[in-house]
């Protein structure tokens, strides 16, 4: 059987200020959630269009990555004929290697800025470009 409340009272609430409280707090909550979703649709924005860059030291090669670490430019100085091939190709990886930190530098500080510091979303973010860009790093196993 189900009681119903015919005295007008407001059921289960015990009063009508626990009834707006729990109005107010679904409101901040819907707020919170809404605000949430348009920073990380902000963020999304941002990081589409992250590179990062990287020059070597003797500046023979520069190299320029996309927002997923793929390789976008590549430049190399006249000098660089007077490397043997197995140098050339040491100083392109050891620069994309470079180009990967800058991109994983300015990702975070755009992650960091739109999502605050600490925030576990934001970190997620982080830790998976970090794993992408750097995958023997996050692997101890791997063989070099």
């Amino acid at each position: 059987m189900i009681a119903v409340d015919v005295t007008g009272g407001v059921g289960m609430w015990a009063d009508e200020a626990a009834l707006a409280a729990a109005g107010r707090r679904l409101d901040e909550w819907e707020a919170s959630m809404a605000d949430r979703a348009a920073r990380a649709k902000t963020l999304a924005t941002q990081v589409q269009a992250l590179t990062g860059s990287a020059t070597s030291p003797d500046r023979s090669v520069q190299v320029t990555v996309d927002s997923s670490g793929l390789l976008i430019d590549l430049r190399l100085d006249e000098r660089i004929r007077q490397h043997s091939s197995t140098q050339t190709a040491r100083q392109i990886m050891a620069t994309t290697r470079a180009a990967h930190a800058d991109l994983l530098k300015r990702l975070t500080e755009a992650t960091s800025e739109t999502l605050g510091d600490g925030d576990p979303t934001g970190q997620a973010i982080i830790d998976s470009y970090q794993r992408r860009l750097n995958p023997d790093e996050s692997r101890p196993d791997v063989q070099r």
